[in-house]
């Protein structure tokens, strides 16, 4: 998953270059067309249309179910899933490339598509036998099936794609690389959604993270190998040392210091930005984020987290840097807890907007109050929500942001598990941003599950929350690499 170098520069160029020429006016965090799915890549998509050619045969059945059994019916139906294929593309809100449609109707044809450079099979099943179907299987790649009862020409599968292809003639699903949450009925949409999730896991899949401090997990040494074994996490560790040593060659940098400066002032001088801390703390925050894009950019990454940063980094707290790295585009996570990271990538990717890693607490109510000191702004991938810049709570020092989250807004929030087995996912609405006394960023969120069906299923400790219902992406995508995520009845 290279990067390209444009990407790192999208938002520092935009800044430095503004303050230098003393123009950076109080919009310059307003609304910007920036691309918050840095790093990511296209989900290439290998359509095939899956058939069998009939010949009348006098006095004896010679026909299945299913309108598609002609070459002139084979023709028309191919430029049908062109034109849908079009809008799909055209309706998506990620990165998704379709290869040419692929015809199908005899295993030889079949072999040729395990060359191809696909990460998913569409697989349009208008006819052909179970033996077709199960060739197409074992390609390899993740399938959505997709069959026609009313969008166009009938098709035979949808009578026998159960029966026959996913249980094989048992009572139970034998497949392994689809199942019924596979399965699609004429809605266009349904595949779109599909297709997000697959996208998400994709960029999710082998994500390389710059690791302050090395990988942890909370109170899970485990964590680390897990997120290997399921998603192939490649984390390169940057030494605290060699990190202290990095800000103390930045602080004797004027040109760096003077940039820092310039930031800080322009990030103050901001449309919603109340500060209750001094302008060198905030200086300092961009100080840091230099230094870890540089960590990035060297070791070709798109995500950094922190490790031992509590006792801070030459001085500087990291909260406030995390926060202007996520409303970059780029992933940023305290703690090094790789329980919980992997579930930040892959809702990040999906849902194409930052997330944030916060601490949960009991609930109460049908409520839930999350907080940590790391709050992005950029919820919904494009404005800044109003902040006002505090300290870390813990230190009461350095930068941390007190986020005042939309209210009335449905977020989706991913609670993972220790073992990477048993993930959940809740949605509700943003109800209040108090200021207690705990981690500054802080957002109490209306359940829409009961409050005891949540505490009984709850597991493991961090969450990731995102604007948006992004639930049923994550439930497929997760099952795809072993994980079961449960959802929960949303309450009148």
């Amino acid at each position: 998953m290279n990067m390209k170098r444009r990407e790192f520069l999208q938002t520092t160029a935009t800044f430095s270059l503004a303050a230098a020429s003393g123009v950076l006016s109080r919009q310059a965090f307003a609304a910007q067309p920036l691309d918050m799915r840095i790093g990511a890549s296209d989900l290439r998509v290998q359509p095939v249309l899956m058939y069998g050619l009939t010949q009348r045969v006098p006095g004896r059945s010679w026909r299945p179910w299913g309108d598609v059994q002609t070459e002139e019916g084979v023709t028309e139906e191919l430029g049908r899933i062109d034109r849908e294929l079009w809008q799909l593309k055209n309706g998506a809100d990620f990165g998704v490339t379709f290869i040419p449609t692929a015809r199908v109707s005899a295993k030889p044809q079949v072999e040729a598509l395990k060359s191809a450079q696909a990460d998913a099979l569409l697989v349009y099943a208008s006819g052909g036998g179970t033996d077709l179907f199960e060739a197409l299987a074992g390609v390899g790649k993740p399938m959505v099936i997709f069959v026609r009862d009313r969008s166009g020409p009938y098709y035979l599968w949808h009578e026998i794609v159960d029966s026959r292809f996913l249980r094989s003639h048992t009572d139970s699903v034998k497949q392994t690389v689809a199942g019924l949450e596979d399965i699609v009925v004429d809605d266009q949409g349904e595949i779109l959604w599909r297709l997000r999730g697959l996208y998400g896991l994709k960029n999710t899949t082998g994500r390389r993270i710059v690791c302050v401090g090395g990988p942890s997990g909370w109170s899970c040494p485990q964590a680390p190998e897990r997120a290997r074994q399921r998603f192939q996490i490649d984390m390169i560790t940057a030494p605290i040392p060699e990190v202290h040593a990095r800000i103390e060659t930045a602080r004797k940098d004027p040109a760096a210091v003077d940039r820092s400066r310039s930031e800080a002032r322009a990030y103050l001088d901001a449309r919603g930005v109340k500060s209750q801390i001094p302008e060198e703390s905030v200086a300092e925050a961009f100080l840091l984020k230099g230094v870890f894009h540089q960590l990035m950019r060297e070791h070709d990454a798109c995500a950094v987290t922190t490790n031992g940063c509590m006792a801070s980094y030459a001085g500087i707290m990291p909260c406030m840097t995390l926060t202007l790295i996520n409303d970059d585009g780029y992933m940023a996570y305290c703690e090094s807890d790789f329980v919980n990271i992997p579930a930040g990538i892959l809702l990040h990717f999906t849902a194409g907007r930052p997330t944030y890693f916060c601490n949960p607490t009991i609930p109460h109510r049908g409520r839930m109050l999350f907080a940590h000191c790391t709050a992005p702004r950029r919820m919904d991938g494009q404005k800044l929500e109003p902040v006002t810049l505090v300290t870390h709570y813990e230190s009461d020092h350095g930068a941390a942001t007190h986020v005042h989250f939309r209210r009335g807004q449905k977020v989706t929030i991913v609670k993972p598990d220790f073992e990477a087995k048993h993930w959940l996912a809740l949605t509700g609405t943003t109800v209040d941003t108090p200021f207690l006394a705990t981690c500054r960023g802080q957002i109490e969120v209306a359940l829409d599950a009961a409050t005891q069906d949540v505490i009984r299923n709850m597991r493991g400790f961090h969450c990731q929350i995102a604007y948006g219902d992004w639930t049923r992406e994550i439930v497929y995508a997760a099952k795809k690499v072993g994980i079961q995520v449960q959802q929960l009845p949303t309450v009148a």
